[in-house]
């Protein structure tokens, strides 16, 4: 187990701005549900923090929310955002593109806290795809929805582009923003071809066609 006072600093924005994306499809499926004000808070806490939670009971890290009540002020946040522009951010697929963002940037996080407490690489990349993607399971599994990441569309493959890039450059020597940033951004590029073009990997037993990728 590792001590509190054993880890690395992390830039605490990295964190909030991850926390914060998720936190606001959270409160939109809570929207589309037709929730009330306290339910929007808790889809919101749940989602923003449900990937990092896991990653952190997973290497052995003090749970990164327990301590620091600003996560659940930035859930309340995201909740009363969307509580008053939820039908103008609905009509522009705001949910699809925010959890794309989401998770580009939290595989990315996810990836760097794991690789700051000495996890090995591969592992660090398996705990950035579990950050990105374990809050968008709690979310659709409360919202009553089928899970993004049982569709045949480029998901999961997004996040371990972000979270492996970025491992990949912080190995040859890149700066951390710099990786993080050129990870995010090419998780994210994954992300926006399947939802935009429709890119999706080769299914087992289905003929491929122009569309995969």
């Amino acid at each position: 187990m590792i001590s509190p006072e054993s880890l690395p600093v992390l830039p605490p924005a990295l964190d909030y701005a991850g926390v914060a994306v998720f936190a606001l499809t959270g409160a939109l499926a809570a929207a589309r549900d037709r929730q009330d004000i306290v339910t929007f808070w808790f889809f919101a806490v749940v989602t923003g923090v449900g990937g990092g939670t896991l990653r952190d009971l997973l290497i052995g890290a003090p749970v990164f929310w327990v301590g620091d009540a600003t996560y659940l002020g930035i859930g309340l946040a995201a909740a009363l955002i969307v509580w008053f522009l939820a039908p103008h951010l609905e009509r522009r697929k705001t949910l699809i593109w925010l959890d794309a963002l989401g998770l580009a940037v939290y595989a990315v996080i996810g990836a760097a806290k794991a690789i700051s407490l000495g996890v090995g690489p591969f592992v660090s990349i398996a705990m950035g795809v579990l950050t990105a993607t374990f809050g968008g399971v709690i979310r659709d599994v409360l919202a009553g929805q089928p899970s993004a990441l049982l569709k045949r569309e480029i998901t999961i493959s997004a996040a371990l582009t972000a979270a492996a890039g970025f491992v990949a450059l912080d190995a040859a020597g890149v700066p951390p923003l710099w990786a993080g940033a050129a990870g995010a951004i090419a998780g994210f590029g994954v992300r926006a071809g399947a939802i935009h073009y429709g890119w999706a990997l080769p299914a087992f037993g289905v003929k491929s066609d122009k569309r995969e990728a």
